[in-house]
C-alpha cells in the first residue's frame, strides 16, 4: 500500500475557518439565501457550487490547501457553509416575526441541515494534465488530491443507503465521540483502542456503547466512467474507473452521458476471491459532477459564428442549391465527387423532426443510412468523417461487435447484477457507425431491429427488466456478397435480411464499374491535389466549411430549426409516395440544411432525388446511373428543374406533380 500523504495542518485553524467564511460571504451569499427558500421536493441535501478559479484569485493559500487536502478542507468548507446558512436564517427570522412564529408552531420544512460545497474546476488552473489526466494515466501520485476526470458513463448502479457516521459513549466516563466508517474498507467501522476523553488524567476505558438514533445515513450510488474513445491513440485500450456519488449527486447521470467529475482519488480493497490476490482498486469519491452532453454545442458556437451562417445564406439567397453544395463539398473533401453520398450523409447527420400524435405514438426523426459498395469506394472514410461531425458518436465493426456489445450487457459486480451500456446506448442522441456490417453474425443483427425502429432496447436479463433509450442514427457500411448483380434484390446481394434493410431509410450502392472517363477525372484530381498549390483558394466559399465549422453548423440547425411542411411540399410528397412506400421525414433534414423552418418544394424534390438514388441504380441523379460517379454540377439550381421531369416520369399517372414542378 502506498505511503499515506502528509496530514492536513494549518498554523491557526480559527483564522483558516474565518477565511473560508469571508469567501462564502463575499461570493455566495445570494446562493445561500436561495437555499433557505421553501423547497417543494423536500430535499435533505443542498449543493453550493464554488469556482476554483474564483477561490484561487481570492485566497491562493486556501486554494492550494484544497487541492492538496480535499477531504479535510471540504469538511471545513461544509461547516463554514452551514454556519453562514444558520446566520442568514437567524437574520431572516429576526426580520420576519411571522416566520419565527410558524417555526415555533412546529413547521420545520425550511430548516436546512446539510449543505455541501461542490468545487467546479472549469476554466481554472486545475484543467492542466497534472490535475486533470486521462483515466489511463491516473497514478499513485494523484492519491488524496483533488482530481478531475472526463469520460462516458458506461455503468450506472442503483441508489443505495450507506452509513455516514454514528456516535458512541464511553461506559466509564460517559464521554461521547463520533466514528466515521471507512469507505475504502467496505464501509467498515473501527472503534478506537481507548477512550478519546480529553481530560487531564485520561479515561483509559475501552468499553463503548452505541447511542440510539445517532446513525446518519447518506444516499449512495456507484457508476463507472470510461475514457472517450475518440481521444485515444491507435491501439490504446480505453480504461475505466468507478465513481462514488453521494447525497445530492446520486441519480443525476445515466449510462451514455458524457461527464466531467471532480473528486478525491482513493482506493478500496478488491473483493476476496479464493486463490486470487487482493489488490487496491482506484476509485474517485466525487465532489462535483457536470454533464457535458448539452453543453458542447452551446459552448462551441459563439455569436460571431452564427452571424457567419446568416451572412452565408443571405449571399446565397439567389442560388440556394449552390450554397448547399458549398457546404457538401466540406464533407470528406479528400474524396472527389460523390455528390449523392455527401448529400445523404449531411441529411442523415442533421436528421428530421420527431412527430408525436395525440395517442403518444412516436415517429422517429433520426434516419438510418447504409452504404453498400465495392472495396475502395470510400465507405469507411465517410463513416469516420461522419463520426467526427457528430456531437456524440461510437464507431465499431461488425466482426468486433456482439449483441451485448451493441445493446446492453448484464455484469455482476460485488454480488450485484448491473447493466453496462453498449454502443447503441452510448450513442443515444448521436451517431453509431458500424463498419463491415456484413461481418456481423445473424443473431447479433436481429438485436438491433427494435433499437433502429422503436429507438428503445427492452432488457430482461438477470432479473433486471427495463427499457433503455437508443435515440441514435445508425450509419452502416458493407460490401456486396461477391460481384454485385443488378438483376437481383439488395437482400440477395448483401445477404442482409429484408426486415433489417427496411429499417435503413437511405441505402446507397457504390459500384466500381471501371469507367475509364471517371477514373481519368479522379486520377487527375488526386495528382493536382498533391502537386499544385491552389491559388486564390481563400476566396472560395468552400474554405469556410472546415470540419469544426461543419460540426457547429450541424449542431446549430438541429437545435434551432424545427421545419414544418408547406402545402406545396405536402402535395409533392403525397403524389410521389403514392407510388413509393417510404417516409417523408427526410424533407425536414434538407430544410434544416438549407437554414430554414419551412419545408418547400425544393426540399421535397431534393429528398425524392436522394431516395431515388438509394434504389440501387438510378439515372435521375446522375447520368452514369451510379452514386459512386455522381458529381457536383456547375448550376445546380437550374439542373434541379430538369431533374424534376424525371421524378414526374417515375410517378406516372399522377398529373399534379408534373404541373407543379413545371411551374
Amino acid at each position: 500500500m502506498p505511503p499515506p500523504a502528509e496530514e492536513f495542518a494549518v498554523d491557526d485553524l480559527d483564522e483558516f475557518e474565518s477565511r473560508l467564511d469571508s469567501f462564502l460571504n463575499r461570493f455566495h451569499a445570494d446562493d445561500l439565501r436561495r437555499i433557505l427558500l421553501p423547497d417543494p421536493d423536500g430535499k435533505l441535501h443542498f449543493p453550493l457550487v464554488i469556482d476554483f478559479a474564483e477561490l484561487l484569485e481570492f485566497d491562493p493559500e486556501v486554494a492550494h490547501q484544497l487541492y492538496d487536502y480535499p477531504k479535510d478542507v471540504l469538511e471545513l468548507f461544509d461547516a463554514a457553509a452551514q454556519r453562514a446558512l444558520d446566520k442568514f436564517d437567524a437574520a431572516a427570522r429576526r426580520a420576519d416575526k411571522t416566520l419565527d412564529s410558524q417555526r415555533k408552531a412546529g413547521d420545520e420544512t425550511m430548516e436546512k441541515k446539510f449543505v455541501h460545497v461542490r468545487v467546479n474546476t472549469s476554466g481554472s488552473a486545475l484543467e492542466c494534465p497534472e490535475a486533470s489526466p486521462s483515466i489511463g494515466k491516473v497514478r499513485v501520485k494523484h492519491r488524496g488530491t483533488l482530481l478531475t476526470l472526463k469520460g462516458t458513463v458506461i455503468r450506472s448502479g442503483g441508489v443505495k443507503m450507506i452509513e455516514g457516521e454514528r456516535k458512541y459513549q464511553c461506559r466509564k466516563c460517559k464521554c461521547r465521540f463520533t466514528v466515521h466508517p471507512e469507505l475504502e474498507a467496505g464501509n467498515r467501522i473501527t472503534l478506537p483502542a481507548s477512550c478519546k476523553s480529553k481530560s487531564a488524567k485520561g479515561c483509559g476505558g475501552a468499553n463503548f456503547q452505541l447511542i440510539e438514533d445517532s446513525i446518519t445515513c447518506h444516499d449512495y450510488q456507484e457508476i463507472k466512467i470510461q475514457e472517450n474513445i475518440q481521444l485515444l491513440g491507435v491501439g490504446s485500450i480505453p480504461r475505466s474507473m468507478p465513481i462514488i456519488l453521494m447525497d445530492d449527486l446520486v441519480d443525476i447521470v445515466k449510462a451514455g452521458d458524457d461527464v466531467v467529475v471532480t473528486g478525491r482519488l482513493s482506493a478500496k480493497w478488491s473483493p476476496d476471491i479464493k486463490d486470487v490476490r487482493s489488490n487496491l482498486d482506484p476509485m474517485l469519491i466525487a465532489n462535483f459532477v457536470r454533464r457535458t452532453n448539452e453543453l458542447k454545442s452551446d459552448l462551441d458556437i459563439p455569436v460571431e459564428i452564427i452571424n457567419k451562417f446568416e451572412e452565408f445564406w443571405a449571399a446565397s439567397r439567389a442560388t440556394p442549391l449552390k450554397g448547399r453544395n458549398s457546404i457538401l463539398k466540406g464533407i470528406c473533401p479528400q474524396i472527389y465527387g460523390l455528390f449523392t453520398v455527401k448529400l445523404a450523409v449531411a441529411l442523415t447527420l442533421i436528421g428530421g423532426v420527431q412527430h408525436v400524435d395525440a395517442s403518444g405514438t412516436k415517429v422517429r426523426g433520426e434516419p438510418h443510412m447504409l452504404l453498400v459498395g465495392d472495396p475502395g469506394t470510400g465507405k469507411s472514410q465517410f463513416l469516420k468523417f461522419a463520426a467526427k461531425l457528430s456531437n456524440r458518436s461510437v464507431i465499431t465493426t461488425g466482426l468486433g461487435s456482439t449483441s451485448a456489445g451493441l445493446t446492453v450487457t448484464a455484469v455482476k459486480d460485488g454480488g450485484e447484477w448491473m447493466l453496462e451500456a453498449g454502443a447503441l446506448v452510448l450513442a443515444d442522441g448521436g451517431l453509431c457507425c458500424i463498419d463491415e456490417f456484413d461481418s456481423m453474425r445473424e443473431h447479433d443483427r436481429t438485436t438491433i431491429h427494435e433499437a433502429m425502429e422503436q429507438q428503445t432496447i427492452s432488457i430482461a436479463k438477470a432479473g433486471l427488466v427495463t427499457t433503455l433509450n437508443t435515440r441514435t442514427t445508425v450509419f452502416g457500411a458493407t460490401n456486396p456478397k461477391g460481384q454485385y448483380d443488378p438483376n437481383e434484390s439488395l437482400s440477395v446481394n448483401t445477404t442482409l435480411s429484408g426486415p433489417l434493410l427496411s429499417r435503413f431509410d437511405i441505402v446507397l450502392v457504390l459500384l466500381d464499374t471501371k469507367n475509364k472517363k471517371w477514373d481519368k477525372i479522379v486520377s487527375s484530381h488526386i495528382l493536382a491535389e498533391n502537386t499544385e498549390e491552389k491559388k486564390g483558394k481563400t476566396s472560395d466559399p468552400e474554405v469556410m466549411w472546415t470540419l469544426s465549422m461543419l460540426r457547429r453548423y450541424i449542431h446549430y440547425v438541429k437545435q434551432h430549426f424545427k421545419p414544418v411542411l408547406t402545402k406545396e411540399a405536402e402535395r409533392v410528397i403525397s403524389s410521389y409516395y403514392q407510388r413509393q412506400r417510404q417516409s417523408g421525414t427526410r424533407n425536414a433534414a434538407h430544410a434544416r440544411l438549407m437554414f430554414r423552418n419551412d419545408v418547400t418544394k425544393l426540399d421535397a424534390i431534393a429528398a425524392i432525388l436522394c431516395i431515388e438514388s438509394s434504389m440501387t441504380t438510378s439515372a435521375i441523379v446522375d447520368t452514369a446511373g451510379n452514386a459512386l460517379h455522381s458529381n457536383f454540377t456547375e448550376n445546380p439550381d437550374q439542373e434541379c428543374i430538369l431533374k424534376c421531369d424525371s421524378i414526374a416520369y417515375l410517378s406516372k399517372n399522377i398529373k399534379y406533380l408534373t404541373d407543379e414542378i413545371s411551374n
